[in-house]
């Protein structure tokens, strides 16, 4: 399984918000954010339109405008915002919230479903187990360990 940029840039995108507001309450541009993180200002606008559908970002208008988090980062997972930027994670279409199916009555008795029923349990063990105040935790500690 492989993700896709949506995930990887929008998860640094809010890391770096998490760990730059973590003293203040203060919102920060989405250039800032781009140029941090070397990711075109355009395309983490895009991202971060489902990550404000889902309520985990909040914008302001004005001079003194941009982006914060909407919650608590030790409220929000990985497995919550790479689900909001990709949709399901299951590694095949069998096991997707879409209820798509590998082949109808082949799926029932499909030897590798337990393999895949795993892989995906597996996936969103891990990705539900970290939360953004501990990826924030580890920017800001390697941030400070580089300079």
């Amino acid at each position: 399984m492989k993700l896709s940029t949506r995930s990887r840039y929008g998860l640094r995108a809010l890391v770096d918000l998490a760990a730059e507001t973590k003293e203040t309450d203060l919102s920060i541009n989405i250039k800032t954010i781009a140029s941090r993180q070397g990711i075109s200002d355009f395309y983490l606008e895009q991202l971060f339109t489902p990550l404000k559908k889902s309520g985990f970002i909040t914008s302001e208008r004005g001079a003194k405008g941009g982006y914060r988090l909407n919650k608590n980062p030790e409220d929000i997972t990985v497995g919550d915002i790479l689900r909001s930027l990709e949709g399901d994670l299951s590694p095949v279409d069998c096991l997707s919230d879409t209820g798509a199916t590998c082949g109808g009555s082949k799926c029932q008795s499909c030897v590798t479903k337990g393999v895949w029923e795993k892989l995906y349990a597996g996936i969103n063990d891990v990705v539900d187990s970290i939360t953004l105040k501990q990826l924030a935790d580890d920017y800001l500690s390697a941030k400070e360990t580089a300079l």
